[in-house]
């Protein structure tokens, strides 16, 4: 993979995980973020990422933005019943 497109990727998933942080309204976001990261893990082992710490960032934060919704989903399903 060229590196400009191996860095557009990284940002990408870094912006969409900052909308996948917000719970509920960033599922969508936040999963396109993880399979964005989850792509560049399996294709680019070996190239030097020059974005990695965006890559990473995002990461983290969707997973903490998808976390953070299905305890709200959990706990609204658990108080309603």
């Amino acid at each position: 993979m060229p590196r400009i497109r191996l860095i557009h990727i990284s940002l990408t998933a870094f912006v969409c995980a900052l909308i996948g942080f917000l719970p509920v309204l960033g599922v969508l976001p936040g999963l396109y973020a993880l399979l964005c990261w989850t792509r560049i893990q399996i294709d680019c082992r070996d190239e030097w990422n020059p974005a990695s710490a965006y890559l990473n960032w995002g990461a983290r934060l969707s997973v903490i933005g998808l976390l953070g919704t299905a305890l709200i989903v959990a706990v609204a399903i658990l108080t309603y019943r």
